[in-house]
């Protein structure tokens, strides 16, 4: 990968060696096959790989009904970005947002900026980077796009693609929180995610599987704000992590591993 150019088609060149190597690394990464959008194949997709979707994140509740009437599992799509930048001393740290305590739904939550894909976005990335400016006034032009991961499966059946993005110029950046969406942006360090320190875990089950779900607790330098990081964004920034640094978390994950079934129904709950 060129040093000026990006997934995204970002004209910013990185700041550092490091952010280089570390784009370069990561615009090799390929994500397991999993696409739900091949039509004649759908129900085989579904009966081989949904389970492999879901088993990459620490799934966020156990009990939620999945449909009210039968019919084929064809999920929503949604993307978020994990925006990455560089500190003085060297550290990737990645952009968040604390949900707006007015929402109806996960109001107070910590999250990465993203939401549901549109009619018109051409892809997650263009998803994601949108929901962005939208959410926080994060350019998409001060983002450099390096890679895609596999997708996610939420507790309401939302298919979230997280897309690694960097930040090259920090200082360029500056938040403006849509007020509807979101009531604070902050920064926490990537590394955290697959430390043990600071974590908590609880178990859980989900259609008979056991499952153990993480939270994370991560207070501010300066204004010492206080957040927890759990459910789904954290499951999603223990496989950045995992990834950008190139080894495991240092914590047992136990992930559900069942495969999801090819028709769902009324009588067909989360447990």
């Amino acid at each position: 990968m060129d040093s000026s150019r990006s997934l995204n088609g970002g004209s910013l060149p990185f700041s550092s060696q490091r952010l280089l190597a570390l784009a370069q690394q990561l615009s090799h990464y390929k994500p397991p096959p999993c696409s739900l959008d091949d039509g004649d194949e759908q129900e085989r997709i579904i009966e081989e790989t949904v389970g492999k979707v879901v088993s990459q994140v620490g799934v966020q509740e156990s009990v939620t009904p999945i449909s009210q009437n039968p019919e084929k599992f064809k999920p929503k799509r949604a993307a978020v970005l994990i925006c990455l930048f560089e500190v003085d001393a060297g550290d990737l740290r990645v952009i968040l947002t604390k949900r707006s305590s007015r929402l109806t739904t996960h109001s107070g939550e910590v999250s990465l900026p993203g939401g549901k894909a549109e009619e018109g976005d051409k892809d997650d990335i263009e998803t994601a980077t949108r929901e962005a400016k939208e959410e926080i006034g994060l350019d998409p032009s001060l983002v450099n796009i390096v890679t895609v991961l596999e997708p996610f499966l939420s507790k309401h059946l939302l298919r979230v693609v997280p897309v690694i993005g960097i930040l090259t110029d920090k200082k360029a950046f500056k938040p403006t929180p849509n007020a509807a969406e979101v009531d604070e942006v902050f920064d926490a360090p990537l590394e955290m995610f697959i430390k043990d320190e600071n974590r908590t875990e609880e178990e859980r089950e989900w259609m008979g599987e056991k499952y153990l779900l993480h939270f994370f607790e991560y207070e501010t330098e300066k204004e010492k704000k206080k957040y927890t990081i759990w459910g789904l964004t954290a499951g999603v920034l223990i496989r950045a992590a995992s990834l950008v640094y190139q080894q495991p978390p240092a914590f047992l994950e136990q992930n559900p591993k069942f495969k999801f079934p090819k028709i769902v129904g009324r009588n067909t709950v989360m447990r």
